[in-house]
């Protein structure tokens, strides 16, 4: 085996742990606004629960999380902690609810702890979860791609097992959700990659009323 398959593989495992829903950062504990959508009625099962997810995707993390994370990934690369600054900047202000920001610093937060890193810290008020993501997807020696599918792959699987016990589905239910949105990554990714400061958007209104909702809502399982 070569020494460049051997690398290949070291930084595919760091990968696979970083996007892990066992990694010790809260992750599992959110459901996004998903049970409230559950609450309120507009999911009830695996066909709208996919269609609640895939939209999601595609309107949030695809637009937001994915562009911070790539652009965050060639700043850690080059040491340029003002531009990560920025990023971090942009993420704490674009979150549409108090629930959503709580939710990016606590998971930030809680990955710069297991990672041990000091400098990371200093981010005011926190580190958001796609800055300290791509801290770490640098760090394995990980492509700006082969962060974002990570990422994104690790919130698919977050987010499914999320609608598992919400709507709640099966185990064959969820997988079927899941290998619908890993078809619809590829393209997303790619848009992701090529975005610009001016593309960069969290605009998804009915997932911020969502989220809101779930803020006070009388009886959930997941975090808020």
């Amino acid at each position: 085996m070569s020494d460049a398959t051997v690398a290949g593989d070291a930084v595919l495992l760091q990968l696979m742990w970083l996007a892990s829903p066992a990694l010790p950062v809260g992750g599992f504990s959110y459901s996004e606004g998903l049970e409230a959508a559950v609450d309120d009625g507009r999911v009830t099962g695996e066909a709208s629960a996919a269609d609640w997810l895939a939209n999601q995707m595609a309107l949030a993390p695809a637009r937001a999380d994915l562009p911070v994370l790539a652009q965050a990934h060639l700043a850690w690369q080059r040491h340029d902690f003002a531009r990560v600054t920025q990023l971090n900047d942009f993420v704490a202000r674009t979150r549409e609810t108090r629930e959503l920001r709580l939710q990016a610093e606590q998971m930030g937060r809680s990955l710069v702890e297991w990672l041990r890193l000091a400098h990371l810290a200093a981010l005011a008020p926190s580190p958001t979860w796609p800055v300290a993501f791509a801290f770490g997807t640098a760090r394995a020696n990980a492509s700006a791609a082969q962060a974002l599918h990570a990422s994104l792959f690790g919130w698919a699987e977050n987010m499914v097992q999320a609608a598992l016990k919400a709507v709640p589905l099966g185990q064959l239910a969820g997988q079927r959700i899941l290998q619908a949105l890993v078809a619809r990554m590829p393209p997303l990714i790619e848009q992701a990659l090529a975005m610009g400061d001016d593309d960069m958007q969290s605009f998804a209104p009915m997932l911020g009323i969502a989220s809101a909702r779930h803020e006070t809502q009388y009886s959930r399982l997941f975090r808020s």
